[in-house]
């Protein structure tokens, strides 16, 4: 109880900018800034050889979300301070891992099998232990992607088990 006051007493009397949320914080919108920068000396493809959108349109759109996401959790994190652990949680180490499976398996079976896959795992580290959620969540997460990127975005996909099926 003495300890907890002590903490809560001494992350109060810290600046903004030596706490934790602030830190995290800014090194992503520092990274994003930087990658977002980047995107600006993309080529601009011609629109007679453009398929969707410019190559550096989604970049863009993707780190500005990023920047407003990292933004509100700063926010929100202001608010409800983040409580201090000594030991992360095992998911977090079992969601590291399974994207490095995620990578394996995108690269020699199938993108879409790789999701689906990774959907089910991360959902079932997370607490989710409901079947029928899981093999909902493994289906309609990839069909989700497909769809915004194939039909949206109008990206094409790399060749693999399933992506060979709609694409022969």
């Amino acid at each position: 109880m003495i300890n907890v006051r002590k903490q809560k007493r001494a992350n109060k009397s810290l600046p903004f900018f030596f706490k934790d949320e602030f830190k995290v914080s800014f090194v992503i919108i520092f990274v994003s800034a930087i990658l977002l920068i980047t995107t600006f000396t993309f080529d601009i493809v011609p629109p007679i050889l453009n398929r969707g959108i410019q190559p550096a349109t989604f970049p863009k759109a993707l780190l500005i979300l990023i920047i407003t996401m990292t933004l509100i959790i700063y926010y929100l994190a202001t608010k409800n301070p983040w409580k201090v652990e000594k030991k992360l949680p095992k998911s977090f180490f079992l969601t590291l891992l399974s994207f490095v499976i995620f990578i394996v398996v995108s690269k020699t079976l199938d993108f879409f099998l790789a999701i689906s896959a990774l959907s089910i795992f991360v959902s079932y580290c997370w607490g989710e232990k409901r079947l029928f959620y899981l093999l909902l969540v493994g289906i309609i997460f990839p069909i989700i992607v497909f769809i915004f990127f194939e039909t949206i975005l109008g990206l094409r996909f790399p060749p693999g088990i399933i992506t060979n099926i709609y694409y022969s």
